[in-house]
């Protein structure tokens, strides 16, 4: 089917005609003859590149500029969220109306926000978590979205965040039952019951576009599953890297997925080692693209490990990079300069990255609690779906690594030759459902008892089960909210407190609020950072503890008793209860590594002394500070005033890492911990010290170039001097080297 004779407007013909568009893909025309364009809801099941992504665009913009409305794009990640607001940039010329064009948004942080602003946007990109945060708070113009897009529909069977997308699709469809769904993803094995729960028509097909090819290595050897064989040389002594050489000595790029976050960058390290004598890679290339990663944000260990690996034609991916650091590693594997990505399994998740071989360096991984468990078929297919790029390579490789015979014969039975999970809802889980059911009575989806279950009554889980089933768990959760006082049941109608309001609009775990509160109205007799820090570190909302070592349980011990004081919730006795105990140590230490974060520990000291992950950092810093805000307004609403101020500072030194005295410093754009600390070590200790500062003066402290003056100049105010401008004009060259790459 070609692009000219799609039942589109014709702008939208001349856009894709423009970028390359001429011929739909088998999966697409498929999509169409579904009735995807004449606003049927849709179940898109085909493997990656195979323009998926195009259908739902395709939807999107008819629906605008026929119908009017908006349209609601929903992901999984930041990242990916990110890369589809971008690709969604070539529709920007589109008119909806006489000198009207299309506008394009992306929102996916501060979930305490009804973003009224994306009222006048078209074309709106959210993560899950943010489009529920903001029906929370139902916003006027949730009720003019037509069109949802649910990308990578698959993670509706993932414990921790499937819940939440599937909430999200039951509440759209209450808000408007004629509201168009496209649904996507590369692997759903029952495509056809999700298509049932949203009155969708499936559309399944193993289409490519280039060819995949799966196999497992073995003794020199990759054995695929069409009965092809490859050798490899022996180089490395390494299985991983002598099949990654194979790849880009032939010219192509390299994918290696490992377990944890820790071996990713060790993965890359070794790559880099190897890379270093063997690629031809254009060193001069890779070395802009380092200096654009130290220069890019506050420099890190991390981002100088990342640096170092670049420069050698090798990289590491995982969540704990910072956005803009991924974007420079995504841009230059896409560009093709980084031959090997050591990834962890989060870049599969729908992150156009592809590369000619997938390695997957182990098939099992850890969980705390649980030991080592094989992953689903569902998430090998997931990986594997990574190889071929389009356009550079006639097929894709995917390989898993066995270490014996019976392994391989394992490996193909298990994962090569056998089909994905089925999808399975995992809303029914106390923890899980708890926040859902507060958000339902307090944002008005539910009025009374029967609306509350007849709500829950038309969920993916409801269609899978029998919503009798949920029900009994349901009565459970909603017996809590009306005794902490966060749902008053009269008679049989239903109402959140204010209380419960606002506790659904901090999005927290009514759980985590309860500990806040409680906390709170308890006092401790001393209150310090720590008080505040182990009080939010008690809490469920927290995620995953950092358990301590045998030596390090010992030290907290003793910093336990030492600041006995200073704690906001009953310490539990370590011998009569010694379970919980553990789990308080495992909180305290959360709290630790926080409290040395703000008395401006380097992040090299912090992950040595606690052995965390600079990922564990990263995300431990994020939760707190969402929880430190939300016990500022958790403070606020019970009126203790005085504490207020004390939790405002401490969210502001949680989110930079610095002591009181540079609070009012790294609130300048562009001012992190390192050059705040160098600044008020040169003598410019406030912002007024800043403002009757030389530029001069600023571009003789470490760290503080000609930009970053000029920057600060502009935030803090004051004359720069004629005779200064001069100096000022380096900056242009040296933001033009920055830029080079």
């Amino acid at each position: 089917m070609k692009i000219i004779e799609l039942p589109i407007p014709k702008e939208i013909i001349n856009v894709l005609l423009e970028n390359g568009y001429e011929e739909l893909y088998p999966p697409q025309e498929d999509a169409v003859k579904a009735g995807a364009l004449e606003g049927k809801n849709v179940v898109l099941a085909s493997p990656t590149a195979s323009g998926k992504t195009l259908i739902a665009e395709l939807c999107i913009l008819k629906n605008i500029l026929e119908k009017g409305g908006k349209a609601l794009y929903l992901t999984p990640l930041r990242a990916l969220a990110s890369e589809k607001f971008e690709e969604f940039q070539k529709y920007k010329i589109l008119e909806k109306g006489p000198g009207e064009k299309i506008k394009i948004a992306i929102t996916t942080g501060d979930y305490d926000s009804s973003d009224n602003w994306l009222a006048k946007f078209d074309i709106i990109v959210a993560t899950n978590e943010k489009a529920d945060s903001l029906l929370r708070h139902r916003p006027l113009w949730i009720d003019e979205v037509t069109t949802v897009v649910a990308d990578e529909i698959h993670l509706l069977t993932e414990p921790e965040r499937g819940p939440t997308l599937e909430v999200v699709l039951t509440r759209l469809l209450e808000i408007n039952p004629k509201i168009q769904i496209i649904a996507l993803s590369a692997t759903v094995r029952n495509a056809d019951e999700v298509a049932r729960w949203t009155n969708a028509f499936p559309v399944t097909t193993d289409w490519r576009p280039v060819p995949l090819k799966e196999g497992v290595y073995q003794a020199r050897e990759i054995q695929f599953r069409d009965g092809s064989a490859k050798m490899v040389p022996a180089i490395t002594g390494s299985p991983l890297f002598d099949i990654s050489l194979d790849v880009i000595r032939s010219g192509g790029q390299v994918l290696i997925f490992t377990e944890t976050r820790k071996s990713a960058v060790d993965t890359g390290k070794k790559a880099g080692a190897v890379l270093k004598s063997f690629s031809k890679t254009d060193r001069r290339t890779l070395n802009a693209i380092a200096e654009k990663i130290l220069s890019t944000g506050e420099k890190t260990r991390l981002s100088e490990v990342l640096a170092e690996q670049v420069k050698l034609g090798s990289a590491f991916h995982h969540a704990g990079l910072t956005g803009a650091h991924r974007r420079i590693v995504e841009d230059a594997f896409r560009r093709g300069a980084i031959k090997l990505l050591a990834a962890t399994p989060t870049l599969a998740a729908g992150v156009n990255l592809p590369a000619r071989t997938v390695v997957i360096s182990s098939y099992e991984r850890y969980e705390a609690g649980y030991g080592r468990y094989p992953i689903s078929v569902l998430e090998y297919k997931q990986l594997s779906g990574r190889a071929g790029r389009p356009k550079y390579d006639e097929f894709g490789e995917a390989v898993l690594v066995a270490k014996s015979h019976d392994e391989q014969d394992y490996l193909f039975e298990n994962y090569v030759l056998a089909q994905p999970e089925r999808l399975w809802s995992k809303l029914a889980v106390e923890r899980v459902l708890r926040p859902h059911v507060l958000a339902t009575i307090a944002s008005g989806f539910a009025r009374t008892e029967k609306g509350l279950y007849d709500f829950f009554s038309k969920t993916f889980y409801a269609h899978q089960y029998d919503p009798r089933m949920i029900r009994s768990r349901i009565g459970e959760i909603l017996a809590f909210l009306c005794k902490e006082d966060m749902v008053k049941l009269d008679g049989a109608r239903l109402s959140a407190t204010g209380f419960g309001r606002r506790v659904s609009e901090l999005y927290i775990d009514p759980v985590s609020a309860v500990i806040i509160r409680d906390g709170l109205y308890r006092r401790a007799a001393k209150i310090t950072e720590l008080s505040f820090l182990h009080l939010i570190c008690h809490t469920p909302d927290v995620g995953a503890k950092l358990y301590p070592r045998r030596k390090e349980a010992d030290q907290l011990s003793v910093l336990a008793d030492e600041h006995s004081e200073e704690f906001m919730s009953k310490v539990p006795d370590m011998w009569t209860e010694a379970s919980d105990y553990e789990e308080f140590l495992a909180e305290l230490k959360c709290a630790k590594v926080i409290l040395d974060w703000i008395d401006e520990a380097t992040e090299d000291d912090i992950l040595k002394s606690h052995r965390v992950e600079p990922g564990d950092l990263l995300r431990l810093k994020e939760v707190c500070d969402w929880l430190l805000y939300a016990t500022h307004e958790l403070a606020r609403l019970f009126n203790h005033k005085d504490l207020l101020s004390k939790i405002t500072e401490l969210r502001v030194r949680t989110e930079n890492g610095v002591k009181p005295e540079l609070v009012p410093l790294v609130q300048l754009e562009g001012i992190g911990r390192v050059r705040a600390r160098l600044l008020y070590k040169a003598g410019f200790k406030s912002i007024n010290d800043l403002r009757s500062a030389s530029v001069s003066a600023l571009i003789n402290v470490p760290l503080i170039g000609p930009a970053v003056a000029r920057r600060i100049k502009d935030q803090v105010g004051g004359k720069i001097k004629p005779e200064e401008s001069e100096i000022l004009k380096e900056e242009t060259r040296e933001q033009a080297l920055l830029t080079e790459y």
